[in-house]
């Protein structure tokens, strides 16, 4: 038996080894385009890690997967993934996720590098240097389930496969034809029973069929649905490149330094190029066309818009084309086009025709019918790419696709230009001039619930644009003039922004993407009107709109004033998808918006921008303590920092977060002329060291603010002495010791009828109006809610009546294992550290809208536990519902 069990350990080892060798072979190379030698990288030399995160699956996605991306980039608050820890439970979390993560399911847009990831993950185990506690990985792409069979399993006993750690890794769901199937009676759990790939592979997934390994899926967000979350343990997203992975794939890339710096910095002053460069092969795209260009004489116009980027590549592909299969170079731009118009317009044909059926995949009877010769190999070389694909035992089928989703679009809008110009009759026969036929085509894209025709808009609109025109001679029989037309399209889709009726926030989005295209010079005055439009929307914005206007800011070219988040109507998490649009205004207001280490690192990535305009920073009122103030500091100390005026008002700053400022006004001293650190508790050796920065003649610091937090509340011109009011207290609450307790009780107490008192809640008011600014502190046992309210809450009726459950009452509900904070019927659950403490600490600060929850240790320390940022409009008074008792101290 022994023997046996050694023989086996023996297969098992040499056959590894020689499978890895060819995991080595197969995936050590990257192609970036087509699969030509010429494209050929080794991967360890190119690869930049991709920005991966832990997601959670929202609902039908109803936005174009570009401008997701667009608007994702700059909200990325996530703890990163590597993706060789994809089964591997964050750090801090291992206990909770031990043997839990067994399939993940990864989500990213087409391009940001789903397949390459894959690619790293293999290559890495291959070699050695990851996951080596794993025996196998097999790679299936879904679009070629049928035919990459594994020659190198045919020796491979089941019994192995059951035995070993495997992992089986679906690349592209959303390539699939394949039709999933989950019911429970098409269970297959036999390795050696045949049945239908589908059933297969919803088995494993299930995990009937070989419980015991791991599942890699990867998906474009569209297509991640089809399986059920309850088979999925761990949902991911790939975010693409973050601002320094960016530099750092085109430093890799580019073996020219000056050169990769030259692009570099010219796609940094293009913001909407700086955004779509967190899509890897928009990188690629991007590095292709400039290094081409800044090959030619320096006055060479460098793209500034997505249209005039993708006519660049388009002329690249063509030049290479022309230099590998007819051994010329250096041709004019339009006898370069016009010797491939044929090519180009049937290619376009098929663009059109496929991206209207939905499809990015399509067989060789598509190209046929678009009149494309499925022989000739020098028609693909640049723009489409091929891959094998058996559907039977029979015979092949080759399936083929354009080598990016956004590229297929931009054909497709250039065939429908195309036909209009030359009088297409599937066109002039529907529009007869160019403004009709840009109001068609906005008018169906806006009726798209899933934003499917965005960036088809978009490079419709581009293409139209005569300086567009001109780079497509050769190509357009003739031109356009279209000035006049531009400018009545711009006209109809700023109405649509301003008076169309249900428009969302994308759609909205994107029309305003249709004006960049256009270069639009009103853009930035458009954008404030609607800014200011929702800021005073009753209909409270979604963080994903939140994360559209952030966007919006931050690719204007004009820079905003001031960013104050209280002024828009959403929630925390909205506002914390706002904060990246302080990367383009002056005066960002950000006090009292609950925000995260997240937002304090795009902030402190702002401070260090060599183009950042923003000079006054208010975060008062924020729980930054001594971790958000050192990621703060990490900005302030940057020689690029111009920053002048910063506010931590109330940050619980401590004598450690001191030595951080002034280390950093150290570095860093030319520009802060104004500090304000009041109700905080910098201790005296703080304040020294401020003291000293004032008298230092190399630091500008002119103003400095402090009071100690802990003595400014127990003084008394903020501590606050209250009483509980009989004439509000529900009948099952008996008070006493001078109307400071307050407890909870079986029986009803006879208290005199009175229109104050709360009739079916066991809740009580305090006596005295709150002060603009005061401080109080409660205990209270088994639950309670601490609220402040305006005295006209109804005191009769249902749930409607409970502190924090109506528009009129603020409250924080406590119990022994958490705490939440309430107010209109919505609550937000909140994270401690530890045990919620018995004692609460409460501070209202009316002028400035805030209202802060603190527990209180036994050695006064206070921790923030919540703010409430808002404008009162009455007057105010404490009161709780309570469920053990509670006590009022002072």
């Amino acid at each position: 038996m022994k023997g046996d069990e050694h023989f086996l350990d023996l297969c098992v080892n040499v056959f590894k080894e020689k499978y890895k060798m060819s995991m080595t072979s197969k995936y050590e190379s990257l192609f970036e385009g087509i699969q030509l030698q010429e494209n050929k990288t080794l991967l360890n030399s190119i690869y930049t890690q991709l920005f991966i995160i832990e997601g959670e699956r929202e609902g039908v996605n109803e936005e174009h997967e570009i401008l997701q991306m667009e608007k994702n980039y700059i909200t990325l608050q996530e703890t990163p993934i590597n993706c060789n820890d994809i089964f591997k439970p964050l750090p801090g979390y291992e206990k909770q996720r031990e043997d839990v993560i067994k399939t993940v399911l990864t989500s990213g847009i087409a391009g940001i590098g789903k397949s390459v990831s894959v690619q790293k993950f293999i290559l890495d185990w291959a070699e050695g240097k990851a996951n080596q506690d794993v025996d196998f990985m097999f790679v299936l792409p879904f679009r070629e389930l049928l035919v990459d069979f594994h020659p190198v399993l045919q020796d491979l006993d089941s019994k192995i496969l059951e035995e070993c750690k495997v992992v089986f890794i679906f690349d592209g769901l959303d390539e699939s034809r394949i039709t999933l199937m989950f019911s429970e009676n098409e269970t297959v759990s036999d390795v050696n029973e045949s049945s239908s790939v589908g059933v297969l592979m919803s088995n494993l997934i299930r995990g009937e069929l070989l419980p015991s390994v791991l599942i890699w899926i990867t998906s474009r967000p569209a297509a991640a649905s089809q399986i059920p979350s309850q088979y999925i343990n761990r949902l991911t997203e790939i975010h693409g490149f973050s601002e320094p992975q960016k530099e750092e794939y085109f430093r890799k890339r580019i073996s020219d330094e000056h050169q990769a710096s030259r692009i570099i910095s010219h796609i940094k002053r293009s913001r909407s190029l700086h955004i779509m460069c967190h899509i890897p092969i928009f990188c690629w795209i991007s590095s292709t066309v400039l290094q081409n260009l800044l090959k030619q004489e320096d006055s060479a116009e460098i793209p500034k818009t997505l249209t005039e980027m993708y006519i660049h590549f388009l002329l690249t592909q063509m030049n290479m084309r022309s230099q590998k299969y007819e051994k010329t170079c250096g041709r004019d731009p339009e006898e370069l086009l016009k010797s491939n118009r044929e090519v180009i317009v049937k290619l376009a044909e098929l663009a059109y025709k496929q991206l209207m059926k939905g499809n990015v995949m399509f067989y060789e009877e598509d190209l046929i019918e678009s009149g494309i010769d499925v022989t000739d190999v020098t028609v693909y070389s640049g723009i489409c790419t091929e891959i094998f694909k058996e559907e039977s035992v029979v015979h092949q089928r080759k399936i083929y696709c354009f080598i990016h989703l956004s590229f297929q679009e931009f054909l497709a809008a250039f065939y429908v230009f195309y036909g209009f110009v030359n009088n297409n009759s599937e066109f002039l026969n529907v529009f007869d001039l160019l403004p009709n036929l840009h109001k068609g085509v906005i008018d169906v894209a806006l009726r798209s619930k899933n934003g499917h025709l965005d960036l088809f808009l978009r490079f419709l609109l581009g293409i139209s644009l005569e300086s567009n025109q001109r780079l497509l001679q050769g190509l357009l029989t003739h031109t356009e003039k279209s000035s006049e037309s531009i400018r009545t399209t711009t006209a109809y889709i700023k109405d649509k922004i301003k008076h169309e009726q249900g428009l969302s926030a994308d759609r909205s989005i994107n029309l305003f993407l249709c004006l960049l295209e256009m270069k639009d010079q009103t853009l930035f005055r458009e954008i404030l009107e609607f800014l200011k439009s929702v800021k005073h929307s009753e209909n409270k914005l979604s963080p994903s709109h939140c994360s559209a206007i952030a966007y919006l800011l931050q690719i204007s070219d004009e820079v905003l004033e001031e960013l104050d988040l209280k002024k828009y109507n959403t929630s925390d998490e909205g506002r914390r998808r706002l904060v990246p649009a302080v990367m383009n205004c002056r005066k960002a207001l950000l006090d009292g918006c609950n925000l995260t280490d997240q937002c304090y690192e795009i902030v402190a990535s702002v401070l260090k921008s060599t183009d950042s305009p923003l000079i006054e920073l208010d975060l008062s009122n924020n729980d930054l303590q001594d971790a958000g103030v050192e990621l703060i500091c990490a900005g302030l100390k940057s020689p690029n920092c111009r920053l002048e005026i910063l506010r931590v008002s109330g940050c619980m700053v401590t004598e450690k977060s001191c030595c951080f400022l002034a280390s950093a006004l150290i570095s860093n001293p030319s520009h802060l002329r104004e500090l304000d650190l009041s109700y905080n508790h910098p201790g005296d050796a703080g304040v020294k060291m401020f003291s000293a920065l004032l008298e230092n003649p190399d630091c500008k610091l002119e103003k400095l603010k402090y009071v100690g937090f802990r003595d400014t509340f127990s003084s008394d011109k903020y501590a606050y002495d209250l009483t509980l009011d009989p004439n509000t207290a529900n009948t099952r609450l008996t008070l006493s010791e001078g109307n400071k307790r307050a407890r909870r009780v079986e029986d009803e107490q006879p208290y005199p009828d009175h229109l104050e008192r709360f009739e079916n809640q066991e809740q009580v008011l305090c006596r005295e109006t709150l002060s603009e600014r005061c401080y109080w502190e409660v205990e209270w046992s088994r639950g309670a809610y601490i609220a402040v309210t305006y005295r006209g809450i109804r005191k009769k009726g249902g749930s409607d009546c409970r502190l924090g459950w109506n528009k009129k009452s603020w409250s924080l509900f406590c119990t022994i294992d958490r705490f939440s904070a309430w107010h209109d019927d919505k609550n937000t659950d909140i994270h401690v550290q530890s045990d919620p403490l018995s004692r609460v600490a409460v501070y209202l600060d009316r002028p400035a809208g805030t209202l802060s929850f603190y527990s209180v240790s036994d050695t006064h320390t206070l921790t923030h536990i919540h703010t409430f940022n808002t404008t009162f409009t009455e007057p105010l008074y404490a009161g709780f519902a309570v469920y053990g008792s509670v006590f009022l101290l002072g």
